[in-house]
């Protein structure tokens, strides 16, 4: 997770509802309905923990999600469901590109399912060989990211995730990267969105998430 969280503790039901995968027909019911379930499960196992890593912070555990097969499953089935009602079988991603450090948790096995790639963008110096890199805004100052310079070729289609988009600033910095190197950046998907934080605003692609936070 690259973005800090907020204090207020309000939660709201998964909005598998009223964040349904986009082009979806009428046929498609039994999709919609199979992810607002995922949603819900998923949505339950989350746990919240006030003051942490500091005062004012209420941060959100995805991490049972990875302790129960069950869980992990179900987050993968929900993003590859997305994926592919979304974009249709005309387009699917040639890289899925993951975020230190909580991208790494499920990128892989994502593109796994997809039959895609897996691409790393970490913090500065973490990474061997040529690099790009690129900077973002933190609460105190700035951050950077960087990806190996031959990662991804000219116009592979890209697909960033990451745990959760708070103000979107590390998100914004990957695309950015991406695009750089010359990959077709086809969206975001995380799995929260502090969406009071208006971080989706930043990014220069659509952006998905399973759960909603919060307000």
């Amino acid at each position: 997770m690259t973005d800090s969280t907020s204090s207020d503790p309000a939660r709201d039901e998964p909005d598998g509802l009223e964040n349904p995968p986009l082009g979806l027909s009428s046929s498609s019911s039994a999709t919609s309905a199979e992810l607002s379930h995922l949603g819900l499960k998923l949505h339950q196992s989350l746990r919240q923990f006030p003051d942490f890593p500091s005062p004012g912070i209420l941060f959100e555990d995805i991490l049972p999600i990875f302790s129960d097969p069950s869980l992990h499953e179900s987050l993968i089935r929900a993003l590859q469901l997305h994926i592919e009602n979304h974009y249709g079988p005309k387009i699917k991603p040639d890289i899925i590109v993951g975020l230190e450090a909580r991208g790494f948790l499920f990128g892989p096995s994502l593109a796994l399912r997809l039959g895609a790639g897996f691409v790393p963008i970490r913090k500065k110096g973490k990474l061997p060989g040529p690099t790009e890199t690129a900077s973002y805004k933190k609460e105190y100052g700035e951050d950077y990211f960087q990806i190996q310079s031959d990662a991804i070729r000219q116009g592979q289609t890209v697909i960033i995730v990451d745990d959760i988009i708070a103000t979107g600033g590390s998100a914004a910095a990957a695309g950015s990267l991406v695009e750089r190197l010359g990959g077709t950046l086809l969206g975001y998907a995380f799995i929260l969105e502090l969406d009071f934080l208006k971080g989706r605003d930043q990014l220069n692609a659509p952006a998905y998430t399973l759960l909603s936070s919060q307000k």
